[in-house]
């Protein structure tokens, strides 16, 4: 028999790892699980959990086969140490996993412990069944709703405070407001798990996309009877959430107008937004989890995304493929859909904020680099799955080399012939002699600015900015000068303490806004069309280069 290894198991007399526990059913009608370490949970049934329990390194297949009896044969035996070997249950003479309190959880995702909640929401729980009420359900819904309604009628208000710049203290509040809520949501999910008599295993903080945000792992939760209580765990979160923005909403108008009005307004909508985007169920996030659970399909999100892949691959490279959900055909498309929303999320957020990026200069560049290199990584990790799936399928090497020159001649030609308007972001402001500068960050833009360029002038909002007027450049020679934060970040702030390059700017039109004149804001200056390759390599890796 071959010396084993540290990662090969003993098959022969299997040892499940030291780190496994079996649970029985919370009730009759419950699955039993099988648990390794605080985060993997396998629903598995009662003749196999008993198999687990039995795994001690004493027994080989025949004496474990005669002690569980029928329908028990060495074969069977057989069969389930080796699922049970892939699923990395049985000991490999690797050491037991310590419990980190730092935690990578998936891309763009670290997760930081603070603590083991069970004691404290247990000592919840009794308040946990009158909330549970209709009564106290159907007003949370009202107040959910009426919260909607009175930031539709707050429109104008809302649409304003988010077209100028605001205090930081606004920001810091919004923040703050969001980041409260965020940790009573996760607090809910783990009190509604313990009121249904499951075991939330730690709480904390995390960075989610590089967002702040809390967690609660409530992956105990497959241990529970019914999909509807699953269900009611993986939404209860968003349900405090939505009333939440709801109360904030709905305390507004009664506010005198300015910016804690303004302010509340936005705390309310960022919560709302934030519940829309839990609800989508692409991502790992709380709709994803309430849909597998209503389902009732483990790891549904990498089922279906493997399903999607084969399928790519069998399209595209041939080969013979088994299906991870047979009989569902919702799987591919869904998984598909699993594939692309990240990339579409980062991708999404990397245009919203480009223009900030650039205004940045060389910082700014940095982290566009960085998003799009993430992009990169998955794109190429993606198509290296793809790969050795086609080949294991049995797909032709010629076929699947082919196939790769051909995609990288289309991104060739796309890159080369495609054509990219390329615009300038940076910021502007009044002189006291009433003149206009252009304020460009130290390596803001490798692109050359030409006498007579067109410039747009427009406010420094969140989200939205409106024209203020249009403006000609004059000859392109800057000076060094200090600069608002307004010229850069929608900051309502203007002490000059940011170092910038000055060019000289003459006023064309002026565009009348809601509050009068700015005298700082954004400006975009368009430098003309580029092909793609040129456009990406001249706006954000120019500036890293000397």
């Amino acid at each position: 028999m071959p010396a084993k290894t540290a990662a090969a198991p003993d098959l022969v007399r299997p040892r499940a790892a030291d780190d496994v526990a079996v649970h029985e059913p919370l009730t009759e009608d419950a699955p039993w699980v099988i648990q390794r370490g605080e985060h993997k949970h396998f629903r598995t049934s009662e003749d196999l959990a008993r198999m687990v329990r039995l795994l001690d390194g004493s027994r080989d297949h025949d004496q474990l086969a005669a002690e569980l009896g029928a329908p028990w044969t060495p074969g069977h035996i057989d069969r389930a140490v080796r699922n049970l070997a892939d699923s990395q249950l049985l000991q490999d003479g690797r050491p037991t996993a310590r419990v980190r309190r730092i935690r990578f959880a998936g891309p763009l995702t670290i997760q930081f412990t603070l603590l083991k909640p069970e004691r404290m929401l247990r000592a919840l729980t009794p308040l946990i069944r009158p909330l549970g009420h209709r009564a106290v359900v159907g007003s949370a819904a009202v107040v959910a709703l009426l919260g909607v309604l009175v930031l539709a009628a707050s429109g104008a208000t809302l649409g304003a405070a988010l077209s100028r710049p605001m205090p930081l203290w606004a920001y810091a509040s919004v923040m703050l407001g969001v980041v409260l809520t965020t940790a009573v949501h996760e607090v809910a999910h783990g009190a509604v798990l313990t009121h249904h008599g499951g075991r939330p295993s730690r709480m904390g903080f995390m960075l989610f996309y590089m967002s702040p945000a809390f967690f609660c792992d409530v992956s105990d939760g497959w241990r529970l009877p019914s999909p509807r209580q699953r269900v009611q765990v993986a939404l209860a979160g968003i349900g405090v959430q939505a009333v939440s923005a709801g109360a904030a909403a709905l305390a507004a108008p009664a506010v005198p107008a300015g910016s804690v009005r303004d302010t509340l307004l936005l705390v309310s909508l960022v919560n709302y937004l934030t519940c829309l985007v839990n609800l989508v169920p692409l991502v790992k996030l709380d709709g994803y989890i309430a849909l597998m659970s209503h389902l009732d399909i483990s790891h549904l999100r990498e089922k279906s995304m493997t399903d999607a892949r084969r399928w790519i691959a069998r399209l595209l490279l041939g080969g013979r493929y088994e299906r991870e959900l047979p009989g569902r055909g919702w799987a591919v498309p869904y998984g598909v859909a699993c594939l692309i929303f990240p990339l579409y999320l980062v991708s999404t957020a990397l245009t919203l904020w480009s223009g900030i990026l650039q205004r940045l200069g060389v910082v700014g560049s940095v982290l566009m680099v960085c998003g799009l290199g993430y992009l990169l990584w998955r794109l190429g990790k993606g198509a290296t799955t793809l790969v050795g799936d086609a080949l294991r399928a049995g797909a032709r090497p010629v076929r699947i080399v082919a196939a790769g020159l051909l995609t990288a001649t289309a991104l060739g030609l796309a890159a080369t012939l495609v054509q990219i308007p390329a615009t300038i972001s940076a910021g502007y402001t009044t002189n006291r002699d009433g003149s206009l500068s252009l304020l460009v960050a130290e390596g803001g833009s490798a692109f050359e600015l030409t006498e007579g360029t067109t410039v747009t002038l427009r406010r420094s909002g969140l989200l939205s900015r409106p024209e203020v007027g249009t403006a000609r450049l004059g000859e392109p020679v800057g000076h060094d000068t200090l600069a608002p934060l307004t010229a850069m970040l929608p900051v309502d702030n203007d002490t000059p303490w940011l170092a910038m390059r000055a060019f000289p700017l003459e006023r064309t039109t002026t565009t009348p806004a809601p509050a009068g004149p700015d005298r700082t804001g954004f400006a975009e200056v368009r430098a003309g069309q580029h092909p793609l390759w040129k456009w990406f390599a001249v706006s954000y890796l120019g500036p890293l280069l000397p």
